[in-house]
């Protein structure tokens, strides 16, 4: 039986390039946590059902646990720890704080990653539509109602 053999790929995280030797197989989720060890990203249902994982990819929306890493070379990829930057937080995450947007935590890199790709979008409008844009980031603490309203805030230009 022939062994797999591993690919050497380059990511682009955040900025920074990741040098890595990964079986063809493993999820962008896996090897942002195990191979580059940037443990923000959150491993929840691994069946793409929770949001938890979601990262943004040229700017877009990505279940990480979905993907695989070897695709991904050639992208600009950006998790979590790569959201705010040196001038402080981003206004997502300012919002997130203001409007208790978070219980547990463990959904809220998740949750924010897809709201900063939600508005970059530019589709949704009213609180229905980011209900429904944002329904495939679950939080199980019931912090749906904050996580509304702190999209919604920047919606209405409150974190400029």
């Amino acid at each position: 039986m022939k062994s797999m053999q591993k690919h050497s790929i380059v990511l682009k995280i955040n900025g920074n390039n990741y040098p890595i030797e990964i079986l063809p197989w493993v999820s962008l989720l896996d090897a942002l946590r195990e191979n580059i060890k940037l443990t923000g990203t959150k491993k929840g249902c691994d069946h793409g059902q929770c949001g938890a994982c979601t990262v943004l990819v040229d700017g877009k929306r990505t279940l990480s646990c979905l993907t695989l890493a070897v695709m991904k070379q050639n992208t600009e990829i950006t998790t979590i720890e790569g959201i705010a930057d040196d001038s402080g937080l981003h206004p997502v995450q300012k919002a997130f704080i203001e409007y208790d947007a978070f219980q547990c935590g463990y959904c809220t890199p998740g949750q924010i990653c897809s709201a900063i790709g939600l508005l970059s979008e530019g589709k949704a409008e009213t609180r229905e539509e980011v209900q429904e844009l944002m329904s495939g980031n679950l939080c199980r603490c019931g912090a749906n109602k904050g996580i509304i309203d702190a999209v919604m805030s920047i919606k209405n230009n409150a974190y400029e």
